[in-house]
């Protein structure tokens, strides 16, 4: 398959880091990319080499040319080696003669200057300038331009020269010199210059393209080094001011003509972007030029098959400098002559369209995609180009077109990784909720099993001891010193009686039973059930908004009475309870505060294990608030704790916060526009 239609340049992607620079660099805009892969598109590519220059991660991969080289050297036929007139700003380290003498030694038959080429084509432009009448001309000695007007600018190809490139002159001349039944191996800077030796207008002028990279591999792989050969000139015939044609402006100089900005008869320019300019201002006429002199790159000697990595102003002084040492050494009146010698050679050349040129989507298409990632108003086009696109209107017509995706919008993809990131937060919160919940309800399962063991075995003897003790409390006679006695027996003996009998229930994994409930009132009842010591200072805060909820009061009763005894108990001196309660449409909150001894850092994230206490022997079984956290998770709440033992840090205490959410009911409903009535 040739190389008309392999790719000329492919993706290696392994190393392709997905930075869309090559996107940026191309002005064909050929290349597309697809799950992230940057893919070079055969049909559209120009090949002027920009995306592999610029690759920092050496992922593109330009199409070899070297086996086809070594094929036709090993062949019947002669064959020649065409150089490129950019060689002195590519082999800087070696003379000329040291250069051709290497190339010879591969086994070319002759080598010879492209610049004799360039002689002829410069002759041909003035001829079309002469007798111009009235045209107007766009040069045609860049592959890549020519390449890029007959897929994007059809309309314009009535308006290339028909002029052949130096390349095409120099094989013409060859063959002319030589016979037909010769192999002909153009070696220069020019990716592009593979695709124009294999298209059907100039098929058969040049064999195969090598690039001076290709060329220094062949050198390398046969061990060919400056110190292994003799100087060797070039064949004839020899260049003269066509080596100045990688330069920019070079061809005019050669050619006799100057771009006079007076008239502005002449323009050149040079560059992925201002080449394209030109051509568009031409196609409109708002420039009105006889020759456009266009170079896809900054001359010939900034190609993407060069090596060097010298500046261009050192580049193109050392071309200029060859051209000045050749045509102060080489006779004058032996050039004349060969250029005489081939004026019967046609240079002339036609092109075939190739329009790849993509009917813009409508208007209303764009916005759709606009609005996809995320940019509803003007705005919020920011244009940053980060997608390898001028604007984001262009990124959404490429989308449309298969040749860009969404995620190439740098803002676009940070506010999905934002997004992703808040929503993984939040996972993961609600991972760390549910592994604490699951843990903590091994724990009370463990606790539920003994639980239950020690309620089937504790309410038997606990009934005997209920039935004496209330028997001897009736035969207490009324005054009786030892009926209190009787009844305080009585009454703890009930309680633990119905302790065992909850913890039998929770062991049981009893449903809630939700009701409507204003907590505040709940919370009211609780402080009247439970003995407060003198010592201790109540403060009830009722904050606005509704605390009605769907809650089961029995257990959110247990809750309260837990959390506001632990504060009691943790004031042994006496001080401050705060109990407050608030709400919103949502949830339901009520904060414990005491002004007690608080608990240790060390302690805190334990407060809630079961049989964990910090009290005394006897005092406590470190159960309470192990069956407060397990009523409060049946609800779907929270509970919080923060607390302070250090007087140095600040004030002591700790401060309990349950939150409870609010069940959407009729009753709950009911109850909340009541009491909004009421505030």
């Amino acid at each position: 398959m040739s190389t008309a239609t392999l790719p000329l340049v492919s993706t290696i992607k392994d190393r392709c880091r997905v930075c869309y620079t090559c996107v940026r660099e191309c002005p064909a805009k050929a290349i597309r990319i697809v799950d992230g892969q940057a893919e070079v598109m055969v049909d559209r590519c120009i090949g002027c080499g920009n995306c592999v220059t610029v690759c920092s991660q050496r992922a593109k991969q330009v199409i070899s040319s070297t086996d086809e080289v070594r094929r036709l050297l090993e062949g019947p036929v002669p064959v020649v080696a065409c150089i490129a007139p950019s060689f002195p700003a590519e082999f800087i380290d070696v003379p000329s003669t040291i250069m051709v003498a290497m190339v010879r030694a591969l086994g070319f038959r002759w080598v010879n200057e492209v610049g004799f080429g360039a002689d002829l084509v410069a002759r041909e432009y003035r001829k079309l300038l002469d007798g111009n009448d009235g045209g107007r001309y766009i040069s045609t000695t860049c592959p890549a331009v020519f390449g890029y007007v007959k897929r994007y600018h059809p309309d314009l190809i009535p308006s290339l020269a028909p002029i052949v490139s130096p390349m095409v002159a120099e094989a013409r001349v060859l063959r002319h010199l030589h016979g037909s039944e010769i192999g002909v191996v153009f070696i220069g800077p020019c990716i592009a210059k593979k695709r124009e030796g294999a298209t059907d207008e100039v098929r058969g002028e040049v064999d195969s393209v090598l690039t001076f990279a290709e060329l220094r591999e062949m050198l390398d792989a046969g061990r060919i080094t400056p110190g292994s050969v003799s100087p060797s000139d070039f064949d004839p015939p020899l260049a003269g001011r066509g080596s100045l044609f990688p330069i920019t402006r070079g061809m005019l100089q050669a050619a006799g003509v100057y771009e006079d900005l007076m008239d502005g008869d002449l323009v050149a320019a040079d560059g992925r972007v201002r080449f394209i300019e030109a051509i568009r201002e031409f196609e409109s006429k708002d420039l009105d030029a006889t020759l456009l002199e266009l170079l896809c790159c900054r001359g010939c000697i900034m190609g993407p098959g060069m090596t060097s990595r010298e500046p261009l102003l050192r580049r193109r002084s050392r071309v200029s400098k060859y051209a000045r040492e050749q045509a102060a050494s080489r006779d004058a009146a032996t050039w004349t002559a060969a250029i005489e010698g081939c004026a019967g050679i046609d240079l002339s050349r036609s092109f075939i369209p190739c329009d790849q040129r993509i009917s813009p989507p409508g208007g209303g298409e764009i916005e759709e995609i606009l609005a996809r990632m995320g940019k509803t108003r003007p705005e919020d086009e920011l244009n940053c180009g980060a997608c390898g696109y001028d604007t984001c209107r262009e990124h959404a017509s490429a989308i449309l077109t298969g040749l860009a995706e969404s995620e190439m919008c740098l803002p676009y993809t940070i506010e999905r990784l934002r997004q992703a990131f808040a929503e993984l937060e939040i996972s993961h919160e609600e991972l760390e909720k549910t592994q604490q919940l699951l843990t903590q309800t091994e724990k009370l399962a463990s606790m539920g099993q003994l639980a239950a063991g020690i309620a089937h075995e504790v309410n038997n003897p606990l009934g005997v001891v209920l039935l004496y003790a209330h028997l001897l409390l009736d035969q207490c006679e009324p005054g009786s010193p030892l009926r209190e006695d009787m009844a305080l027996i009585a009454q703890q003996a009930d309680r633990c009686k119905k302790i065992v009998a909850g913890l039998l229930d929770f062991a049981r994994q009893n449903k809630v039973v939700r009701q409507p409930v204003n907590l505040a009132d709940l919370v009211d009842r609780c402080l009247k059930a439970i003995q407060i010591p003198e010592s201790v200072r109540v403060e009830v805060f009722r904050e606005p908004g509704p605390v009605v909820a769907d809650l089961d009061a029995d257990q959110i009763t247990q809750v309260l009475i837990n959390i506001i005894t632990n504060a009691l108990d943790a004031m042994p001196s006496g001080g401050t309870l705060a109990v407050r309660t608030s709400g919103d449409d949502q949830v339901v909150r009520c904060a414990v505060a005491d002004t007690g001894v608080g608990i240790p850092e060390a302690n805190v994230g334990r407060v809630f294990e079961p049989f964990f206490t910090t009290k005394q022997m006897g005092k406590g079984t470190g159960l309470g608030l192990a069956v407060t956290y397990g009523i409060i998770k049946m609800h779907s709440g929270d509970i919080r704790v923060v607390s302070n033992s250090d007087p140095t840090v600040g004030p002591m205490g700790s401060t309990f916060t349950v939150t409870l959410p609010r069940v959407d009911s009729t009753n709950g409903k009911r109850m909340l526009a009541q009491e909004r009535e009421e505030l």
